[in-house]
């Protein structure tokens, strides 16, 4: 290169799975076949409506043009729809909804709204890497929070305190990350949690950010918003998609609630980076958002049969995992007996043609656990576990 790479560039490890998966890859070449169990990819279709919705608007001549940078008012009017009658929130679809590209676009503009360098933000020791790689990207101070396992991997609020340090000071405390139903432990959300969380932020003056993209994924009760707690408006913002919900992930459609104050300003940020959506995509999401209750039903009893074969693979390990988990990943712990995460992923890539997810790469509280997804079919899950017991 003619140039030397930017700090950011140099600091920043490429993505395991990018990594992962070309040796993936490299073996399917070689003609071996590999189940691929350790990517949340989403293999079922979207609705039939939705599709519809698709084709028939990328056939309309005023579709193939530059859109709102906020969006359509059909697709914010349809996510308000969606809020009310998922989580019982109402939300002003002209003022506190704005789409994103995924909601992983939400990360990056949210830190580069609100976060000067040097500022600290609360990342939970096991988590989505991209809270703690944007985090450094933006020349923030990540700030580690502990998860307490024996408590349901819920977050240790003493230890949270005493992390942060508080607005007036030279690198104040800014951001907590929070991700409920959890990724990777699957760990459910509650009210509590979220209560507890938002008297958090209004005690301490920090910014919120919930990542909500797993609340309609085998959930064991009702799904719960962040934002329909009494205060969180104030403190708190939420990130959701389509990705996990409405088998979309390819599609790249999700969005940032919030208070209107959050939403300008992230807007800001926005609009200096992309020009806007896809119509068609945006209208054929409309369509997804008013998917039924029986169509979230019919694709969750086809997670629980997943489900099911994934229990048998992992009790084929030894591995011991909790039942209440939510999402689309199942959350285990290795037997003494397995020298390590990394060591047991190899051997049942380049041995069983498995692959699953090392723990460690949520964080190195899960040097001991690995992640298995449920999307790939049933049958494909009975056969990894033939593999294993062969």
């Amino acid at each position: 290169m003619i140039i030397p790479l930017a700090q950011r560039a140099d600091q920043t490890q490429e993505y395991y799975f990018s990594v992962k998966l070309a040796e993936v890859r490299q073996l399917l070449a070689q003609g071996h076949d590999v189940i691929n169990i350790g990517i949340g990819n989403p293999d079922m279709m979207p609705s039939e409506a939705t599709l519809d919705a698709l084709t028939k608007s990328a056939q309309q001549p005023t579709a193939h043009g530059y859109q709102s940078y906020k969006g359509t008012p059909a697709l914010r009017q349809a996510i308000a729809r969606f809020y009310a009658h998922t989580y019982g929130v109402t939300l002003d679809p002209e003022t506190e909804l704005l789409p994103l590209i995924g909601s992983k676009e939400g990360i990056t503009h949210l830190s580069l709204t609100f976060l000067n360098e040097g500022d600290g933000v609360l990342v939970p020791e096991l988590g989505y890497p991209a809270y703690r790689a944007v985090s450094q990207m933006v020349g923030a101070r990540v700030q580690e929070y502990p998860l307490l396992e024996h408590a349901g991997w819920q977050p240790d609020w003493a230890a949270l305190a005493e992390l942060v340090q508080p607005v007036g000071s030279p690198n104040p405390t800014k951001l907590l990350w929070l991700n409920y139903p959890h990724m990777p432990t699957g760990a459910p959300a509650t009210k509590e949690l979220f209560d507890q969380a938002v008297r958090f932020a209004h005690d301490h003056k920090i910014l919120l950010c919930h990542d909500n993209p797993y609340s309609l994924i085998l959930n064991k009760k009702a799904p719960i918003s962040l934002l329909s707690v009494d205060g969180a408006k104030e403190v708190g913002v939420e990130l959701n998609s389509l990705s996990k919900s409405h088998n979309m992930a390819g599609w790249r459609m999700g969005w940032l609630a919030a208070a209107k104050p959050y939403i300008d300003a992230v807007l800001t940020i926005k609009s200096n980076v992309d020009s806007g959506q896809f119509k068609p995509l945006m209208d054929a999401a409309t369509e997804a958002l008013a998917n039924s209750d029986d169509w979230h039903r019919a694709r969750n009893a086809v997670y629980q049969g997943r489900l099911d074969a994934v229990h048998a693979l992992l009790d084929t390990l030894d591995c011991t995992y909790a039942t209440d988990q939510e999402g689309m990943f199942i959350w285990a712990k290795l037997p003494d007996s397995i020298l390590s995460a990394e060591a047991l992923v190899n051997q049942l890539l380049y041995e069983k043609h498995i692959f699953i997810a090392p723990g460690f790469i949520f964080g190195p509280k899960g040097e001991r656990y690995i992640r298995v997804s449920l999307c790939v079919p049933k049958e494909r899950i009975e056969e990894a576990v033939n593999r294993l017991q062969a």
